[in-house]
């Protein structure tokens, strides 16, 4: 697998500071087989990092490995370390994961068909208790993703595919999340809100 970080914003503060989100010679296999074998990478405060790779290579054992969902699907991470501020991650559960700001989109956008755009985007926030912060962070996934404001009071099941997409992404928004895991954030998506996705 390969993994490409993108420094073009940042790259003298990525240099000089410590990384906010450390992988170091990481394994871990996913039900009866090694996955991903020694694998390392840092993300600095405000970078965006890419795993790219063929169907197969790895790339969402590892977001999922970061965000210690693989235990729910029968894998683990055998040997190397997760860090985040410095804090090694690996044992935490993902509940302990989104408080302390790491969240995942999981590929294939995976909304409660039964709920409605809002009441999906409102289950987003259930590690908040301020109603008036949750209120705001609402507005905000409502401004960057206004096709969610208008279909607000829809089942996310009568939905499109690009509109569900939004709905997971602005899920994960409503955490206010100090990282992000995206697995195929582009699925589902035209050009131009994709690149509202990764400007966002």
């Amino acid at each position: 697998m390969n993994v490409k970080p993108d420094f073009s914003k940042h790259r003298n503060h990525a240099e000089t500071a410590p990384a906010f989100l450390s992988v170091w010679g990481m394994q871990a296999y996913y039900g009866e087989s090694y996955i991903v074998q020694d694998i390392s990478f840092n993300v600095h405060e405000g970078e965006i990092l890419a795993l790219l790779g063929r169907n197969g290579a790895g790339k969402t054992t590892t977001l999922r490995a970061v965000s210690n969902l693989l235990r729910a699907e029968r894998g683990e991470v055998t040997k190397g370390s997760i860090e985040l501020r410095g804090e090694r991650i690996e044992n935490l559960s993902p509940a302990d994961l989104v408080q302390r700001g790491v969240v995942q989109v999981m590929e294939g956008r995976h909304c409660f068909a039964h709920l409605t755009i809002e009441e999906n985007l409102l289950t987003g926030s259930y590690t908040r208790k301020d109603k008036a912060e949750i209120a705001r962070n609402l507005e905000k996934v409502y401004t960057y993703f206004p096709p969610l404001k208008t279909r607000r009071t829809s089942q996310a099941a009568y939905t499109s595919g690009g509109e569900q997409q939004m709905c997971a992404i602005g899920r994960a928004l409503m955490a206010n999340p100090s990282v992000v895991l995206l697995d195929e954030p582009s699925m589902g998506l035209a050009p131009q809100i994709v690149e509202e996705v990764f400007e966002i």
